[in-house]
């Protein structure tokens, strides 16, 4: 659930801090106070598009912070740990920072993120039906997820799934197997030469990077030769050498440590650094005899360097990626040259793999009709509680339209089915009339915005709660209702909060009776400027905001009084 939430120079908001309760939270105040600021703000820091114009106006920059409690969400702990964000203490939090001159920042628990990882997140912790966006509803796709969620048939889709997806694969293969005869030739023709062309290379692992290193001594060969000499001679081979110098300081030191011990481990010192240097005029010599000044070895080098260039250039940037791409271009040539059997093979696994499709996917047909007829009666009872009694619901199944390629390899397979798709043998969508006489279409034909939103919170009444994000935020909900219907709609929203946090906007008293936390969101002008403040409410606060809502600005006596009722009647 979303614990608080910070807002810093967002439009008239100069510094707002709120924290939310679990179950049913209201927000109420007179139009233009700033209510949508607060549910916008919310829609930004979960990724909706933000610009500069947002930014209070003097300020160079704003942010909206936000902190919620994910608890065990498994799903949402998977995603973020794929992007490398921890989540010990079972809480996140969300910062998005926007800028006048420069572009925003987002951080999820202290690390920075992307605007699209914020919207990944987005749907494992808020459903948000702002005023006019329920676009959500209009999906056939959530049609068939909200029957499956009341139905209880999430495992028989998931091996639905899983059958296509298989049934997909085997196609895959099955196109690529039969393949036209010139065509595989002419395929056969192409690996032939690209084998060839890789195994004449006559490639060993590092053999460029071992080359590199000897073009470099063959073209520095002469300095080398030069410095060894000079080396070896200024060592050992000089009259006046290291090593000569070393054996008469050698004798004198000797001669010192026979007059004054002191000297002795001086002498034994000297004596074994003797051996390192000639060691080292060793190597040097040994190391003049094997320096070649090669002009054709150097050619020959530098000529398989351009080789190997070029076959890299084909093949891969790599010796190891060259050999590797020869490994798969072989399975490829041998996969050809098998491609009848496999044909056979495939074509055998890929009705053995649509029979558990058609088993599977007739299971669920079987389950989601069946659960249909229930969902369509649980709708007709809650309509009547929304003041949408004259509407009338139902569940329209179709044929879905058929993935093309799978259709024609399955025909090809001697398979004859009807068109199917992953999530099963019909399309569902809703259809909605709202008025009498009028006939049954598609909801996103025939429901106004107020009638949508209403829609969702009697589907999300009626259909598991836990299946959903933890809160749900329903923004003027109560758009052209009064009396009993919103009487009935907060009884709704009380209902739902029950299994999830509710963030309400209304301007109806009826809904607001049956706040857990209500807040009353004002404007007032300090220092010359308008800002929106936002305040707890006490029972006192709460009786002062419903007679407000009752009666207007004047707040009479009678409405306190109605007010304390509809507190004292929950």
């Amino acid at each position: 659930m979303l614990r608080f939430i910070q807002i810093e120079n967002m439009a008239l908001v100069d510094s707002l801090r709120i924290e939310f309760d679990q179950g049913l939270n209201i927000l109420s105040g007179e139009t233009g106070s700033g209510k949508s600021i607060i549910i916008d703000s919310l829609g930004i820091l979960l990724g909706d598009r933000a610009t500069s114009d947002m930014i209070r106006s003097g300020s160079d920059k704003a942010f909206v912070e936000g902190i919620f409690e994910i608890g065990e969400n498994r799903p949402l702990v998977d995603l973020l740990a794929e992007a490398g964000i921890e989540t010990d203490g079972g809480d996140l939090i969300i910062r998005r920072e926007l800028g006048s001159s420069a572009r925003g920042r987002t951080f999820v628990n202290n690390r920075a993120a992307n605007v699209a990882l914020l919207r990944e997140i987005q749907p494992h912790l808020i459903d948000l039906h702002g005023q006019g966006d329920q676009q959500s509803l209009l999906s056939a796709e959530t049609h068939l997820n909200l029957l499956d969620a009341f139905a209880g048939t999430m495992q028989n889709r998931l091996k639905t799934n899983a059958a296509y997806d298989q049934i997909l694969k085997t196609i895959r293969d099955l196109e690529e197997s039969n393949r036209s005869e010139s065509e595989r030739l002419q395929a056969l023709d192409m690996l032939d030469f690209q084998i060839a062309e890789i195994e004449q290379a006559g490639l060993r692992v590092n053999e460029d990077a071992d080359l590199i290193a000897e073009r470099n001594l063959l073209v520095n060969a002469e300095r080398i030769a030069n410095l060894s000499v000079e080396s070896y001679a200024h060592l050992y081979e000089d009259d006046l050498s290291i090593l000569v110098r070393l054996g008469a300081t050698q004798k004198r030191l000797g001669d010192l440590s026979e007059i004054d011990s002191k000297f002795t481990p001086q002498l034994d010192q000297l004596l074994n650094i003797k051996p390192l240097l000639e060691d080292i005029a060793a190597f040097l010599r040994d190391y003049i005899d094997e320096i070649q000044v090669s002009p054709e070895r150097l050619k020959a080098v530098e000529d398989r360097i351009i080789e190997l260039d070029a076959i890299k250039r084909k093949y891969g940037k790599t010796i190891e990626d060259v050999l590797s791409n020869l490994e798969r271009l072989i399975e490829k040539r041998e996969s050809l040259l098998r491609s009848e059997e496999n044909a056979q093979t495939l074509t055998r696994n890929l009705t053995s793999i649509f029979k558990e499709f058609r088993s599977e996917a007739e299971r669920l047909s079987e389950l989601r009709r069946t659960a249909a007829k229930k969902f369509e009666k649980a709708i007709a009872r809650e309509l009547q509680d929304v003041a949408l009694g004259a509407g009338r619901f139902s569940i329209n199944f179709s044929l879905p339209q058929q993935n093309q390629i799978a259709e024609k390899m399955l025909q090809l397979a001697g398979i004859q089915t009807e068109p199917m798709r992953r999530s099963g043998l019909e399309s569902v969508e809703f259809y909605f009339s709202a008025n009498p006489g009028e006939e049954l279409k598609p909801i996103s034909s025939v429901a106004s915005g107020g009638e949508l939103s209403r829609l969702m919170l009697v589907l999300k009444t009626i259909t598991a709660p836990s299946l959903f994000p933890r809160s749900l935020i329903f923004d003027e909900i109560d758009a052209g209702i009064g009396g009993k219907v919103s009487d009935a709609v907060g009884s709704r929203l009380k209902k739902l909060s029950e299994t999830n946090q509710v963030l309400c906007v209304t301007h109806q008293s009826q809904i607001a009776r049956y706040a857990d936390a209500h807040f009353q969101v004002f404007k007032e002008v300090v220092a010359g400027r308008t800002i929106t403040r936002v305040v707890p409410l006490d029972t006192e606060g709460r009786v002062e905001e419903l007679a407000r809502m009752i009666g207007g600005a004047e707040i009479t006596p009678l409405a306190r009084k109605h007010a304390k009722e509809m507190l004292r009647s929950m």
